[in-house]
């Protein structure tokens, strides 16, 4: 298929605020594309050569995209660079070059999906001497086949900057939508990516017969969408939820979903991407400390100090994700994994067994205890226990703990009361620190001028419709350096308009892509007339009152694992209870 319709898709949703909307273009162009090309639009449509296990990334600098529009239109750099500073995107600008080319290639092409996907992926791929001019050649070489709609979203790809919002259950959606004309498969189609987690796969297999969507299952190096815990403010209500139970320290780290297959080993952090090279110790040790030939199972790694034994914060520990001076970091902040849950082991899926069974499973292949240990865990028949271990955890500097149905599978991709946490931070005025996704930023006033930045406006994941709904506007709690950073990033990302995904009252004064997760603490959950989180009708929605942000970006979350709209509702119910019985002793 021309990729002219994929160009003209991407312009109309581009243009719309509406998902619904969306959902529909996407049902429309799949309608159009057979099997494989729809493969290549799913990726092509987030701005991916490859899911984001992979890792593979196209990753080309401006001034390299802009040497390929030169090269392709016979325009000087100098004249592109003008034009991008008068019409602030680059995909416009060679657009417009596009139409009044000062050269014409000798001979061109229509250019077909298929095309650009694997040019792209060849981009993406290429590495060694001479590479850099190699990838301007082959952007070039796009370029000059290019209708001008198409270099507008030839030119965005390679530097990020699409700026569609489509999030994956958009396009889940619209494969229901292209079968069915409703959302009727969209659970169906769910289930099978949350064991895969390639949505290009998913959507493939999907267009070539909706009942593939049964055969999928877990197989070691492809991650799955992990499981995620509810909250409960009291060891009471847990008990009453849960009944007899299985408690686990919740450690404050982040979250790895480590894989093994002979002496093949990758490490999937909690948003699923590839952090295998960024943490040598732990994959040596799932290689050397496991009696196994094939393994899935997920843990949380902390760096610790190994003079004093004492482990580091999240936000020291989160340094270990990176990708250069790794070898140097292990060794200052070298890491513990406290493992939690088994999923897979030597050709079995055992994420259907119940938890107790699974967590014995765990404990036997631990026999080696070294750099992976098994999470603190502990039965509880009662409340008093439920709290006695909490308090433990709590005294030694945890978070708190999970609390776990003995007999629950594991539930890939969905937030369920099979396991809940109880933290620390219950105990405190608000509940817990919510995780907020940046949908803009308003420029700095009086001392803050000089920064060109005044705080973001935040929003929370609504499930139920896949929109961001806005509950606070932050303005406190960064410093100079963190002001800096995120205007940086975020000026990356401005849009003229709001995503159709996010849901707003207000209006900040520049929009972003929904991208950035930030942590908030605030004194507590209000209700609000000007915020659109659980905001029904005329009646008014919820905000947080004197929110200020905590630590740094939250790289290991996507948009979408940031706090959901019925979590805010649960916690606003919590706070509510609180207030009738006073805070706990201790």
């Amino acid at each position: 298929m021309e990729f002219s319709a994929l160009a003209e898709s991407m312009s109309a949703l581009e243009s719309t605020t509406s998902r619904n909307e969306m959902v529909e273009i996407i049902a429309q162009l799949f309608k159009k594309l057979d099997a494989q090309d729809i493969r290549r639009a799913v990726y092509l449509l987030q701005g991916l050569v490859a899911p984001p296990y992979a890792g593979i990334e196209v990753g080309l600098g401006e001034k390299l995209v802009e040497e390929a529009i030169a090269k392709a239109t016979g325009y000087s750099e100098k004249e592109i660079e003008r034009e991008y500073v008068k019409a602030g995107d680059l995909g416009n600008v060679a657009e417009k070059l596009c139409e009044s080319k000062k050269q014409t290639a000798l001979f061109s092409q229509e250019l077909t999906i298929e095309k650009v996907y694997s040019t792209f992926y060849k981009i993406a791929t290429l590495s060694g001497h001479g590479s850099q001019d190699a990838k301007i050649s082959m952007l070039a070489e796009l370029l000059n086949n290019a209708l001008p709609i198409e270099a507008r979203y030839i030119t965005r790809f390679p530097i990020g900057r699409l700026r569609l919002g489509v999030g994956d259950p958009t396009v889940l959606d619209a494969l229901s939508f292209m079968h069915k004309g409703d959302k009727s498969d969209r659970e169906r189609i769910e289930s099978a990516y949350n064991k895969c987690s390639d949505l290009g796969l998913i959507a493939e297999s999907y267009a070539r017969g909706p009942a593939s969507m049964d055969k999928f299952a877990m197989h070691p190096l492809v991650p799955v969408r992990p499981a995620l815990a509810e909250r409960l403010p009291s060891a009471e209500e847990i008990k009453d939820k849960l009944g007899e139970c299985i408690v686990e320290a919740k450690y404050d780290g982040f979250r790895l979903q480590c894989h093994k297959k002979g002496d093949k080993v990758e490490i999937f952090s909690r948003r699923l991407e590839r952090v295998t090279d960024m943490l040598p110790e732990i994959v040596d040790a799932v290689r050397k400390e496991l009696e196994c030939n094939e393994v899935i199972f997920e843990g949380e790694a902390l760096a610790y100090n190994e003079a004093t034994g004492e482990f580091y914060s999240f936000q020291q520990t989160i340094q270990r994700k990176r990708k250069h001076g790794v070898a140097e970091k292990a060794v200052e902040m070298p890491l513990r994994l406290f493992a939690f849950d088994l999923l897979y082991i030597d050709g079995k899926d055992i994420s259907s067994y119940p938890f107790k069974e699974r967590r014995k499973k765990l404990e036997a292949l631990l026999k080696k205890r070294g750099t992976i240990l098994p999470s603190e865990s502990y039965r509880a028949k009662s409340s008093a226990e439920i709290e006695s271990h909490f308090e433990d955890f709590v005294s030694r500097g945890l978070e708190g703990l999970v609390a776990k149905d003995m007999n629950a599978p594991y539930t890939t991709g969905a937030r369920k009361f099979a396991w809940i946490k109880l933290k620390r931070s219950y105990r405190s005025e608000l509940s817990d620190t919510i995780d907020v996704v940046v949908v803009g930023y308003y420029a700095g006033r009086g001392a803050r001028a000089r920064f060109k930045f005044g705080g973001v406006l935040g929003a929370v994941y609504d499930t139920h419709t896949d929109t961001f709904q806005t509950i606070c506007k932050v303005g406190s709690g960064f410093s100079e350096e963190q002001m800096a950073v995120l205007q940086k990033k975020l000026d990356v990302i401005k849009t003229a308009r709001p995503n159709a995904r996010i849901n707003s009252l207000i209006k900040p004064t520049y929009w972003v892509e929904p991208k950035y997760v930030i942590t908030v603490a605030a004194d507590e959950i209000t209700r609000s007339p000007i915020h659109t989180c659980a905001k029904e009708g005329d009646s008014p929605g919820y905000a947080l009152r004197f929110p200020r942000i905590i630590g740094e970006l939250r790289e290991d979350k996507r948009p979408e694992d940031a706090t959901t709209v019925d979590e805010i509702l649960d916690l606003f119910k919590m706070q509510r209870r609180a207030d009738i019985v006073g805070p706990a002793d201790g």
